[in-house]
């Protein structure tokens, strides 16, 4: 086992599951993101709890990311949420992922690849309601679910969007949102007055699920909150709790002189006489250079500020003149007793998925669950 780890609390992310579903009340079904191998936490078993908790939907970016959750047995539906190139496709039939698609050459090449498959492949509609990413206008919406509907081997699963600042609660964010609803709904209601079933309509993310009830409609898509991080404003409604503990363990302790100095470029002179150790996290791990000089790690309840630059590999703490820390004492880095993720992410003028989703995969995940523990 590594010194270095991130404890993955599956515990917390219960507890956040829980709240979503207390939240939206049933029969509304939820879709649970597990793109970028679960934000950095493990995507097969984030997706296996999700779905023992009652989460009917996952959803990935790429498709292999769904092929790893087939591979790994897991059935449920698995929505794609980014465009895939052709040569994609053959698998994405395969394993029965369901693609999103916003335009008509989209349509008509998973119409054609899918005339092979033993039944209809589900798709759903994307809108582009003002992301300005992917998606089709509301106004052709209608035209477009036409299509589908009129094909033998497609079948439309759903209908989607995606919010730009539901996040935000200043009246300017929150005045964009509705009118991106606005547009959606009429997207929807043109779909439906085309004698088409749109399917399961969905809309809501994080943010929307804090701030715009009007969003949740048949399912809801919270991405960061489950995995511990609500919107400025919804700590109120959403007591989450952060479900990755980066820790890693004091592996040397070294003397050093007044004037001597710490790690490359040597920006760090030891103003004093003071303790210098190494811990085995860098940038490698996924723990930013930028914060060389500016964070501290908690080790025994106190505090200790970095020493120097990060390395790719490893980094330093100033212990002070007098310490009573000793090698192989853990020190955490983010969650538990120390920052939280968002935390880093504001020093750094980021977000908290930047900061889960960059935890190297060379970080074991432990996962632990009240009492039990085990390693993936």
């Amino acid at each position: 086992m590594r010194a270095t780890r991130a404890i993955i609390h599956l515990d917390a992310f219960r507890h956040n599951l829980h709240l979503v579903r207390s939240r939206i009340g049933s029969p509304r079904r939820i879709c649970v993101p597990v793109k970028a191998d679960g934000y950095g936490h493990g995507a097969v078993p984030l997706a296996k709890l999700s779905l023992e908790e009652g989460a009917e939907f996952l959803a990935v970016a790429t498709a292999a990311e769904g092929v790893l959750l087939r591979e790994a047995g897991i059935t449920a539906p698995i929505l794609l949420l980014s465009i895939p190139l052709p040569e994609e496709i053959p698998e994405i039939i395969r394993d029965s992922l369901i693609p999103l698609v916003g335009d008509r050459d989209c349509i008509l090449e998973f119409a054609v690849a899918a005339e092979r498959g033993k039944e209809p492949l589900r798709v759903h509609l994307k809108v582009d309601t003002g992301m300005g990413r992917v998606g089709c206008p509301p106004e052709s919406a209608p035209e477009l679910a036409a299509l589908i509907a009129r094909s033998r081997s497609l079948k439309l699963g759903g209908t989607a969007t995606h919010l730009a600042v539901s996040d935000s609660s200043d009246r300017g964010s929150i005045d964009y949102t509705k009118k991106q609803l606005e547009r959606f709904s009429r997207a929807v209601e043109g779909i439906r007055k085309s004698g088409i079933d749109p399917g399961i309509v969905h809309a809501a993310n994080t943010g929307a699920l804090a701030f715009h009830e009007d969003a949740w409609f048949d399912m809801v898509r919270p991405g960061i909150l489950l995995y511990g991080y609500a919107p400025l404003g919804a700590e109120a409604v959403l007591p989450v709790k952060p479900v990755m503990e980066l820790v890693s363990q004091i592996v040397f302790i070294k003397q050093l002189k007044k004037g001597e100095s710490v790690s490359y470029g040597r920006t760090w002179i030891a103003d004093r006489d003071t303790v210098i150790a190494t811990i085995p996290v860098g940038y490698g791990d996924g723990l930013p250079r930028r914060l060389s000089g500016d964070f501290s790690v908690r080790i025994n309840g106190a505090w200790y500020p970095l020493a120097g630059r990060i390395c790719m590999d490893q980094c330093m703490i100033d212990l002070g003149p007098n310490t009573a820390v000793r090698r192989w004492d853990t020190a955490s880095l983010f969650g538990g007793d120390a920052f939280s993720a968002a935390d880093v992410a504001a020093k750094l003028g980021t977000i908290s998925y930047e900061i889960t989703c960059g935890i190297n995969k060379r970080v074991p995940r432990i996962y632990v669950d009240r009492a039990s523990a085990y390693k993936l």
